[in-house]
């Protein structure tokens, strides 16, 4: 009589079992989804936060140091470059939390506009470019130099007013952008998709 006893109590499973089964299954669900891959519309948010802090941070260090900086955006390659102003020319930047140069990912694209009228007209008296055949001299100038920036911030505080764009590629740049902002008093900010510049 016992022994059906003790047979009948051993063939389920006890409640402590059971919660330890259901503790495993969440911890590998878990870490399945955190490798799952983020959507672009994440991607995009991440990139533009990244901008933006590293912006703000060059913009304190130029006030501080009394250095100027450059940033220059590759649309084509989709990535941009961090640079600062050195007494041979312009030079990659050298901080230790701020890459030279960032790559957005294969699901982002940045776009960049200039603000300000004078950066719209094309009818310069002058079009950019040397007074001689630059192909002519080519060997005597220097490989490793940089291309200029196309924004500035400056140590007196100014910057360059523009509006840097990274969206989705294959979203629309206009409804699913995360726009970083330079303002024409050098103040910068980060507007969300749909925000506008007077809600902010």
């Amino acid at each position: 009589m016992r022994q059906i006893y003790l047979t009948r109590l051993r063939a389920g499973f006890t409640l402590l079992e059971i919660l330890l089964v259901l503790v495993l299954m969440s911890l590998a669900s878990v870490a399945v989804i955190s490798t799952l891959p983020t959507s672009a519309k994440d991607e995009s948010k991440k990139q533009a936060q990244s901008l933006y802090q590293r912006l703000l941070l060059l913009n304190e260090e130029a006030m501080l140091s009394g250095r100027d900086y450059g940033l220059r955006v590759d649309e084509k390659k989709s990535a941009y470059f961090l640079m600062t102003l050195e007494s041979e020319g312009w030079k990659k930047l050298d901080i230790e939390q701020i890459p030279y140069q960032t790559d957005l990912a294969g699901s982002a694209a940045i776009s960049l506009t200039l603000g300000g009228g004078a950066w719209g007209d094309d009818d310069r008296l002058f079009k950019p470019g040397g007074l001689f055949d630059d192909d002519m001299f080519e060997d005597l100038f220097d490989k490793k130099k940089l291309p200029p920036p196309q924004v500035f911030i400056v140590s007196s505080g100014e910057v360059t007013s523009f509006v840097v764009a990274i969206y989705p590629s294959h979203g629309d740049a206009e409804r699913d952008a995360w726009r970083v902002i330079a303002k024409d008093n050098g103040q910068i900010v980060l507007l969300a998709p749909g925000e506008n510049l007077d809600e902010g």
